[in-house]
């Protein structure tokens, strides 16, 4: 049993600055980065596919790429 004291509350995480490299090797590459702001009790790696997959959609020839590079860090300094 879970006290009141004890329950964890999501918070909004705010908004984080993100890169990612996709590659077909021989056929296709490129590198995007941006701003997003996670839902409130989204995971690293929920943003993760989040962002690959709209890049893919975007870019049907980077369907299924390889990452070579993703970072995902808060925006603040």
């Amino acid at each position: 049993m879970t006290s009141k004291n004890q329950s964890q509350t999501i918070q909004q995480q705010g908004t984080h600055h993100w890169v990612i490299t996709l590659e077909k090797p021989g056929r296709a590459s490129g590198s995007w980065y941006g701003a997003y702001t996670p839902p409130a009790g989204a995971t690293r790696h929920d943003v993760f596919k989040v962002l690959k997959s709209g890049i893919e959609a975007e870019n049907p020839e980077l369907a299924g790429a390889t990452v070579i590079f993703f970072a995902l860090e808060t925006n603040a300094l």
